[in-house]
């Protein structure tokens, strides 16, 4: 199957999935926002635990509408598509991760491999901008200067992640990335001045014990990748904390939607990434893969097939994320996201073969079952 092909498979899926979720139902059950713009929620109102770097930002406010199904095949229907969504979530996130450490196998240029992975988001939804199928964003300079701290923040999110799971195993990028909620909290009570009660703060103890003695006892252990995946956990935070306290209650330009947020973000985080990129690893990418090609490993179609496809998997898995999070109370979401790092643990464990020791497995259970009972325990603080 060619390269165009695939890309078209990936891009049609998320683009039914997007469908769905603005068909007329499905906008009957949302909140909206006067005007079109972007609400903040409040910080934790989605789960913080992937590393993955989908946002905490969603159209929200307003009066929601609830509106009661007609009969039992309307809840099939629905709960289907809730299932759709997370199948793909699931699956995009899945290909992302492999594609994305195979990436970095033939080629040692985290950089320049997440400057190409974010600039391949644009190929998705420039077009959809231009044939009118998503309404595009009008946004001023103002509106520009607003989100610039937050995409410097995505920028720190994608590049950390990337660098991370070229360091050292994908299982223990995921591992130490569980660790995020410990930084929001610390992000929220220094720059927010936000407390939170006992119960919430003692869910942090597994984590940090987990992610302790799965770093202990690692096999592939890095400080490199440690240190990579605590930079994407840190800005991560960041970008929450600074979305609530710049955005929150602000109308940022026109028709922008969380889904055309991400893609904003997607954008000025490409022009952030490139100069980094050039200042980090010059033009060295450009003989790394001649030579990639000319060892026999790959030709240059499969070399670029597979950059292409970790981009276009890495945009698309934040994009139906989305569509799923929004279908989902806080609960269903924290299970959802804590099975899904589970689910990438075991294939990127069963894919690249890579062992993992008995302490790093006790490690990483006791750490994810931390990051389920934080997203819980902030659930239930705020009913």
């Amino acid at each position: 199957m060619s390269v165009a092909k695939k890309v078209a498979l990936l891009a049609l899926a998320a683009s039914s999935a997007s469908a769905f979720a603005f068909s007329p139902r499905a906008a009957a059950v949302s909140t909206r926002t006067a005007g079109g713009g972007v609400v903040v929620p409040p910080a934790g109102t989605f789960a913080k635990t992937s590393p993955s770097t989908s946002l905490a930002l969603s159209s929200s406010g307003g009066a929601a509408e609830a509106v009661a199904e007609d009969d039992s095949g309307s809840n099939l229907a629905e709960t289907l598509k809730v299932g759709s969504y997370f199948a793909l979530w699931y699956l995009f996130n899945i290909g992302y991760n492999i594609y994305n450490k195979q990436a970095l196998n033939a080629l040692a240029f985290p950089w320049t491999i997440a400057t190409i992975q974010m600039a391949t988001g644009i190929l998705y939804f420039v077009p959809l901008w231009l044939v009118g199928a998503r309404k595009a964003p009008k946004l001023s300079g103002a509106d520009l200067k607003t989100l610039l701290p937050i995409a410097l923040c995505h920028t720190g999110v994608h590049v950390g992640a990337v660098i991370a799971l070229g360091a050292g195993a994908v299982s223990f990028a995921h591992i130490v990335k569980a660790s995020e909620p410990v930084v929001t909290c610390g992000a929220n009570a220094l720059l927010l001045g936000e407390v939170l009660p006992a119960k919430v703060y003692a869910t942090l103890l597994p984590i940090i014990g987990g992610v302790a003695i799965a770093s202990m006892k690692e096999l592939s252990f890095t400080v490199l990748a440690l240190a990579a995946a605590m930079l994407s956990n840190v800005s991560s935070s960041l970008r929450g904390v600074l979305s609530k306290k710049t955005m929150s209650g602000k109308k940022i330009g026109e028709n922008l939607d969380a889904q055309n947020l991400y893609a904003v973000l997607t954008a000025m985080s490409t022009l952030i990434l490139i100069p980094m990129m050039l200042a980090v690893e010059g033009t060295g990418f450009i003989p790394a893969f001649k030579a990639a090609v000319e060892a026999g490993s790959f030709t240059n179609k499969s070399l670029s097939t597979l950059l292409l496809l970790s981009g276009a998997t890495y945009y698309l898995y934040n994009e139906v994320a989305f569509l799923a999070l929004g279908k989902v109370n806080p609960v269903t979401h924290a299970v959802g996201n804590t099975i899904k790092r589970v689910v990438i643990i075991v294939a990127s464990v069963v894919a690249f073969k890579t062992p993992m020791s008995t302490g790093s497995i006790v490690g990483s259970s006791i750490a994810i079952l931390g990051t389920l009972l934080y997203s819980l325990a902030m659930n239930s603080v705020k009913k």
